[in-house]
């Protein structure tokens, strides 16, 4: 035998016991602090953060609108959607945090949720 081996008994051998790590280990390892994320965004009401949607308090953001042409006619299912009709051109933005599957479209003052799939996207 050499000294400092480490020789265990049949009883406190298992896999588990060899493969995990020492606890030495994970006590020299530095502690990395946890910060609370509260879902607020910039510009834009707390409203849209929790789900609800309010378009008319909804402001675009400074980069990133594109321009998009509606491939079918879409009819809103309530206030916060926009009707859309086949071949219109539109402005759309996302928000952070919102379903992708959704962008917000702007036409002229009217403003709403609009399905992605009914949009081709331009550049």
């Amino acid at each position: 035998r050499f000294s400092g081996t480490f020789v265990g008994n049949a009883e406190s051998a298992s896999p588990a016991a060899a493969t995990s790590p020492p606890s030495v280990a994970a006590a020299t390892l530095p502690a990395v602090p946890t910060i609370p994320v509260v879902p607020t965004i910039v510009g834009v009401p707390n409203a849209v953060a929790e789900g609800v949607l309010n378009p008319n308090e909804v402001k675009p953001p400074a980069s990133g609108t594109r321009r998009a042409r509606v491939l079918y006619d879409y009819e809103a299912a309530d206030s916060t959607e926009l009707a859309l009709l086949a071949d219109e051109m539109i402005t759309v933005y996302s928000l952070p945090g919102m379903d992708p599957d959704w962008l917000i479209g702007e036409r002229g003052n009217q403003k709403g949720k609009v399905p992605v799939t009914y949009l081709e996207l331009l550049s």
